[in-house]
């Protein structure tokens, strides 16, 4: 596989007014609610897909904002809706985020793998019956969540179909040493790569093996929140270690546009959700 990352052509259509238009925009109400835990955060949003095509794979959502307690699930509502109405079994995870007792290290990371590990079984049980197809879900995280379904990702491959990182914050180190949203990974893991490294080491995809399973990581280049060249760097440091990640770099797209329905990003996340769906 080469390692210059695919630049979609035509992709010449103009960023909404405003980009963060998505993150307050109504969705549909949930089907079901389910819980992974016993913490108020321990829950995940179960949309059924339409009825009339085939059972298709559990897209399991894990949302960004940097890892704090002012973002939750419900800006992933848009996303989840329309996947949904595409034939996507979804469930919107919660976690527990910095701001928050028991966010941060260890517990965000510990929420996040309690609840990708629990979904497929709660989901076929919550959902009507023959409505996800079986066998392993598909991780789609955005930002913050990109990260996270990217680390989760190297520790259980054997339980994934395969991640779809939407503008994700895979190199921590890097994204520490940009002071990105104001030091959100010190937040996270309790100080930077030099106070403790052992954090760093089990965190951060950057620092740990590629995971043995499809990757499509699809970033905007005038992302002004999580610069694309931390997916560039991540993309090809896993390419050469022979994994099976592809990057999509959008020369249009914000940081926002890869996760709403109507932003012209979306038909390349429906693509990169199909290959590793498929």
């Amino acid at each position: 596989m080469a390692d210059n990352p695919v630049a979609v052509p035509g992709d010449a259509t103009p960023p909404p007014a405003d980009p963060r238009a998505v993150l307050s925009r109504p969705a549909p109400p949930p089907d079901a609610q389910v819980r992974y835990g016993d913490h108020p955060d321990h829950v995940a949003d179960l949309r059924a897909p339409a009825p009339g095509r085939s059972p298709r794979p559990l897209v399991v959502v894990i949302h960004g904002g940097f890892w704090r307690a002012e973002y939750d699930r419900t800006h992933t509502g848009p996303l989840a809706a329309d996947l949904a109405a595409r034939g996507y079994p979804v469930a919107q995870l919660e976690y527990r985020r910095t701001g928050q007792p028991g966010g941060g290290w260890p517990g965000t990371l510990d929420d996040v793998a309690a609840g990708v590990a629990a979904l497929p079984d709660l989901a076929r049980r919550g959902l009507p019956a023959g409505r996800v197809a079986p066998g392993p879900p598909i991780l789609l995280g955005h930002s913050a969540g990109g990260h996270l379904a990217l680390w989760y990702a190297t520790l259980a491959s054997a339980d994934l179909r395969g991640v779809v990182a939407l503008a994700p914050v895979a190199d921590l180190a890097e994204a520490y040493r940009r002071d990105l949203d104001g030091g959100a990974v010190a937040a996270l893991l309790g100080g930077g790569p030099d106070d403790v490294p052992e954090r760093y080491a089990a965190a951060d995809p950057a620092r740990r093996t590629p995971p043995g399973v499809p990757v499509r990581i699809v970033h905007g280049r005038l992302d002004r929140q999580v610069p694309v060249e931390m997916s560039v760097g991540y993309a090809a440091r896993a390419r050469r270690s022979g994994a099976d990640v592809r990057l999509v770099e959008l020369p249009d797209c914000e940081h926002f546009g890869v996760i709403d329905p109507l932003s012209p990003a979306w038909a390349t996340v429906l693509d990169a959700l199909h290959s590793v769906g498929n």
